[in-house]
């Protein structure tokens, strides 16, 4: 496009901009939109340009038509989008579009009859900053090749996890506070590696995410994330294409590697090997590792000794089993979120019965919601459990009260009839309350009936027991550790 135009066409692409950032959302608007950046009109034709492979593709399908309509309505006579990966790899800050001098900088950047060679390249904000590159392009070094090679692997960041969005209560807090720090400074002594570990559900992926979009948010670090399953597939590969040396160059490149899922490894002896290896030369390097898994270090049974004494040698943390109090935090948060008024009896009910799994909590709610939405129904507790049938019914198959006795009398190395025999010496009252304490929390059985499969206990017996437990576990953590692993051997 000609010298004068490019003004015209400039201010018509800021506006698009801040078109698309008011409909998508701030959040949604930098995740994915604020990298890119106009390069060329071609006749009816406008190019713009992203700094990734995977950017390029999730923007083509999920705004494509939308940016292909804010064009057209802009009366420059661009009647399609063609977006494409940026050829050059320097990696240059976006202008601001809302600011003026964004305008003259973009129209600048425009340049007849083709791409602009000086359009500049936003930063990226996504897990990897590499850039991906054309065929026809010369090879460039091994740096090059091996952010390329990331950006075609490194998974993609979920734009809804990240610090903000994450509900912090006593059974995470911990863990929570060892994320922020490492996102904060990486690699600093005692936190590399992290090792983030719990329950399925309990919100170590969403922690993981957060780490990585709070690191690469500057642009200044290079964040490698994916599964462990994704790791071996790609160590596989490398391995059948003879290409091993590129892989090692790819991932030893990184400033922060991220493995979610770890126990995926056990079993896989040259995958080991070979993260083994990576880990030694970032960590060496002052790189950061973070790592999650289903159970800590120690644990995890079929990893190799030299593996498992490296992970736990920096900062371990545990995200326990969620307490009423959080669930509750976390639906109303949701609800928050979607600007939907949910009645607190629905909120406490859900609390109570998805008592496992926070992913499965939500999964709940959004449910209610949508059928709300679409039925034009409002929230109660009676349409709560109409909707929810399903899964209210398999959380009540999933754990019984016999199954509960029967694992805690073992534990504590009681008999079973112990559970509803009328003793009351301490050795055998205490499991009798944490078994009550269990029944209560993972069971939707009233408080009655909890006590009358306890030797036709009273409910107010119950009621004490579940608090003395509870007042125990804030108080005594090799004891709340102990409740802790009989449920999480319960849940399983």
């Amino acid at each position: 496009m000609a010298g004068p135009a490019s003004g015209h066409v400039a201010e018509a692409w800021a506006r698009i901009r801040g078109r698309l950032r008011e409909e998508v959302g701030e959040v949604e608007y930098r995740s994915w939109l604020r990298q890119m950046t106009l390069a060329a009109i071609e006749g009816e034709e406008a190019v713009i340009l992203l700094p990734t492979r995977f950017l390029r593709d999730w923007v083509r399908s999920h705004y494509g038509d939308r940016l292909r309509s804010l064009w057209s309505g802009e009366s420059l006579g661009v009647r399609r989008v063609d977006i494409r990966v940026a050829p050059d790899s320097r990696p240059v800050e976006a202008p601001d579009e809302a600011a003026p001098g964004s305008v003259t900088s973009v129209a600048g950047g425009l340049a007849e009859g083709g791409l602009a060679g000086a359009a500049p390249a936003p930063r990226a904000t996504q897990a990897t900053l590499a850039l991906a590159e054309p065929a026809s392009s010369p090879p460039r070094g091994a740096e090059q090749r091996s952010a390329e090679s990331r950006s075609d692997w490194a998974a993609p960041l979920d734009p809804r996890f990240t610090f903000d969005s994450f509900v912090v209560g006593k059974p995470n807090e911990f863990a929570h506070a060892c994320a922020r720090r490492v996102a904060e400074k990486p690699a600093s002594p005692g936190f590399n590696p992290l090792f983030l570990y719990g329950g399925v559900g309990l919100g170590k992926t969403h922690l993981m995410h957060s780490i990585a979009w709070a690191i690469s948010f500057g642009g200044q670090r290079n964040v490698a994330y994916m599964s462990a399953e994704k790791f071996m597939y790609r160590f596989i590969a490398a391995l059948r294409s003879q290409s091993t040396m590129e892989f090692k160059e790819s991932l030893r490149s990184v400033d922060v590697l991220m493995i979610d899922d770890l126990q995926f490894l056990i079993g896989k002896d040259n995958t080991q090997e070979e993260f083994f290896h990576t880990f030694n030369a970032l960590v060496d390097a002052g790189k950061q590792i973070v790592v999650s898994a289903d159970k800590s270090p120690s644990d995890l049974s079929g990893l190799e000794d030299r593996l498992r004494t490296r992970l736990g040698c920096g900062m371990v943390a545990d995200i326990h089993a969620t307490t009423y109090e959080l669930r509750i935090s976390i639906l109303q948060a949701k609800a928050q979120s979607a600007e939907v008024e949910v009645p607190a009896k629905v909120l406490e009910f859900l609390a109570h019965k998805i008592t496992s799994n926070v992913r499965e909590l939500e999964g709940a709610l959004n449910r209610l919601i949508a059928h709300a939405n679409l039925f034009g129904r409002p929230i109660t507790l009676e349409s709560a459990q109409e909707v929810l049938h399903d899964i209210l019914r398999a959380h009540d198959r999933r754990v019984t009260i016999e199954e509960i006795q029967r694992k805690v009398a073992e534990h504590y190395n009681i008999r079973l009839t112990d559970m509803s025999s009328a003793r009351r010496a301490r050795n055998v009252a205490r499991p009798r309350q944490v078994a009550m304490y269990l029944a209560k929390q993972l069971t939707s059985r009233s408080l009655p009936e909890i006590g009358r499969r306890f030797g036709n206990r009273d409910h107010t017996t119950v009621m004490h027991a579940v608090s003395r437990v509870a007042e125990l576990m804030q108080a005594d953590s090799t004891f709340a550790e102990d409740v802790e692993l009989l449920r999480r051997m319960l849940e399983n």
